[in-house]
């Protein structure tokens, strides 16, 4: 079983759809005696205004500690949306920089495991190129870095009728592989990001790697939110058979560029369990039972049925 419940802000206020306060706190109760870990995922506007940024992060992680979670799920740009290229690039920093270290402090002082959903972290030769990676961290309860994945499919989209425009490769490189799933306290999680959600070869080889619980932290355009962010999300689930949880960029970040918001969780079923909805900043708690992907599983078993690669590669070229 899978509980949500959505959280605005430190104010604490419910979806509509709990009716009744009085439900609200048996809700709660209920959690935090959960047999089953919990994560809580995040929805924040972020702004060339890195502070801000890491104060209203704060409080969403420091909200989550509170009501029991093991796992905190940040999105793509937690650290900053730039204005431009050059602001974009001015702002990054390394993995040794002052953003990083104090998320590592964080993790270590509220003693739980945070995925930081998409860093602009300086490439290896910044000096020579000024280029960066977009990068997706993951820091357990200690303040350790457990894992680094850099996004390896670059959002280079030209959608005039939609109002779309960016080229991420223009000072973005891309990542050189995946990543192993990692071990954490709420079971085994496959690294993406964003656009990285569109392409299934991804999320099976992390399925084939033992991922449990496929996570794609993002900032969605409006125009490609509202036409594919759910059914994309729904279609990995059903494909792996995984959990997956979906931090997300909402609302306005500068007068060049909205997110869609939505921050999503959703279960092997392909159930949608949680969702932020495009309003505001905020997180979906959820109660993660691994149970679920195992019955899934073995009532669906998709990946026994699965024949070689050889079999996949075996049409004729045209």
């Amino acid at each position: 079983m899978l509980t949500l419940r959505c959280v605005f802000g430190s104010s604490a206020k419910f979806l509509v759809s709990f009716p009744a306060l009085k439900h609200n706190t048996r809700l709660q109760n209920s959690m935090s005696g959960s047999l089953h870990p919990l994560a809580a995922v995040c929805q924040v506007t972020a702004t060339p205004d890195k502070e801000a940024n890491f104060s209203a992060c704060k409080q969403l992680v420091e909200e989550a500690k509170q009501r029991g979670a093991s796992m905190v799920f940040l999105p793509e740009g937690f650290d900053y949306i730039g204005s431009s290229r050059e602001e974009t690039l001015a702002l990054s920093e390394s993995l040794a920089g002052d953003t990083i270290s104090r998320y590592t402090q964080l993790a270590r002082k509220l003693e739980l495991w945070l995925s930081l959903g998409g860093f602009h972290e300086r490439g290896h030769d910044w000096e020579a190129d000024r280029r960066i990676h977009n990068s997706h961290v993951i820091i357990n309860d200690r303040g350790d870095i457990v894992s680094v994945y850099r996004k390896s499919h670059l959002f280079d989209v030209e959608l005039p009728e939609k109002g779309v425009s960016l080229k991420e490769s223009a000072f973005t490189i891309p990542g050189p592989s995946l990543v192993a799933p990692v071990q954490t306290p709420i079971g085994k999680v496959g690294l993406g990001i964003c656009y990285d959600l569109r392409f299934p070869e991804l999320s099976v080889a992390l399925q084939r790697h033992g991922a449990e619980i496929l996570t794609y932290p993002s900032a969605f355009t409006v125009a490609t939110g509202a036409a594919h962010w759910e059914v994309l999300l729904r279609a990995r689930a059903i494909e792996t058979q995984c959990f997956v949880l979906a931090a997300a960029q909402v609302g306005r970040h500068h007068e060049k560029r909205s997110s869609y918001g939505h921050a999503l969780a959703v279960d092997p079923w392909g159930e949608v369990l949680g969702d932020c909805g495009e309003e505001k900043p905020g997180l979906v708690l959820v109660e993660v039972d691994l149970g679920k992907v195992r019955s899934t599983r073995r009532n669906m078993p998709v990946q026994q049925h699965r024949r070689d690669d050889a079999f996949y590669c075996s049409l004729p070229q045209t």
